[in-house]
């Protein structure tokens, strides 16, 4: 786990805290915002001796989804011409990552609560119990409230697996810790390719910040090892980046408004940026306001009204200056 802001040494320091105990984890984020990393970092600081074993459930086969977890006995189904050890066994005296849980079938996650209560599995086909000690982790994308509601994941395994809940925030709402990972980054593309990157330009950092990251730190670390690898000098550019990213430094980032502006109008002007900077995207928007959806369409309908009750167009606000003059940033 990489970073010095605030929310990731609080992470940091409840994974330092849960990993020796025995307690169950639920990772939530973003795809990309290193789930995987945090439970790796939750079972090396464990002590367990045994293996940690990672599956994504949405990467196996809906029909093989028992099998590959609880293992499976010779001639149980058509081509199982010999035992098959499950993930979980697997993972016996160590830890069992199961990532996006919740697009694990519900009779698998009914069978996987058995095994998780009762520390015993029985392979399909079997007919013999096989006593374990596995730590559980598991993760989602999904908020688990909402993939509850849509019965994707089950209530009474959620809350089974949730005696610790840590939340990884997305890259943009981290971005002081941009420095860090790119020193890591870059050191990690120059280990790999063999090259020797020692610095960037800091129009490159700048692109880095304005760039709104919905890969999040995986694409940020696939952004270097493409522009370490391809880059013909030891300083890496912006030319050095994709497109979209050198784009992105032709947005604004900021405003200026006159002191005294009616707040609305500032607000109003604060959330029509937000948008435009989100290339549209209202769902992200409202998660970089830090405002749920509903509030954020509640707002520009209001607005919507306003303006064509008073016949105006939907632009800025009579205190905002658009052009960013004679005003206070």
């Amino acid at each position: 786990m990489i970073g010095h802001s605030v929310s990731m040494r609080r992470i940091m320091e409840v994974i330092e805290r849960v990993a020796p105990a025995r307690v169950s984890v639920f990772i939530t984020g973003e795809t990309g915002t290193g789930k995987e990393v945090a439970a790796r970092a939750i079972h090396d600081r464990s002590g367990r001796t045994g293996q940690f074993v990672a599956v994504n459930c949405a990467a196996i086969i809906e029909t093989l989804i028992e099998s590959e977890l609880f293992g499976h006995q010779k001639g149980s189904f058509t081509g199982a011409d010999r035992r098959h050890p499950g993930l979980i066994e697997r993972a016996n005296g160590g830890t069992l990552f199961l990532d996006e849980i919740s697009e694990m079938r519900t009779e698998a996650q009914a069978k996987l609560l058995r095994v998780i209560e009762e520390r015993r599995v029985l392979p399909v086909g079997g007919t013999q119990e096989i006593p374990i000690d596995v730590r559980f982790l598991a993760a989602s994308n999904r908020a688990p409230k909402q993939a509850i509601g849509e019965e994707r994941l089950r209530a009474d395994l959620y809350y089974r697996l949730n005696a610790t809940a840590i939340h990884l925030p997305p890259l943009r709402d981290r971005l002081e810790d941009l420095p860090v990972l790119v020193d890591h980054f870059i050191e990690e593309a120059n280990r790999d390719f063999k090259r020797e990157v020692d610095s960037i330009d800091p129009e490159f950092l700048a692109a880095l910040r304005t760039y709104h990251w919905p890969g999040n730190v995986r694409e940020l670390r696939n952004v270097f090892e493409s522009a370490v690898l391809m880059t013909h000098s030891t300083r890496l550019s912006v030319e050095d980046l994709p497109e979209e990213i050198k784009a992105s430094t032709n947005r604004e980032t900021s405003f200026t408004v006159f002191l005294g502006s009616p707040l609305q109008e500032i607000e109003q002007e604060y959330i029509r940026r937000t948008i435009e900077f989100a290339d549209g995207n209202k769902a992200r928007a409202s998660e970089m306001l830090g405002v749920p959806r509903r509030t954020l369409y509640g707002k520009l309908e209001r607005y919507d009204a306003r303006h064509k009750s008073n016949g105006r167009s939907n632009g800025t606000g009579h205190g905002v200056p658009r052009d960013g003059r004679n005003g206070v940033t």
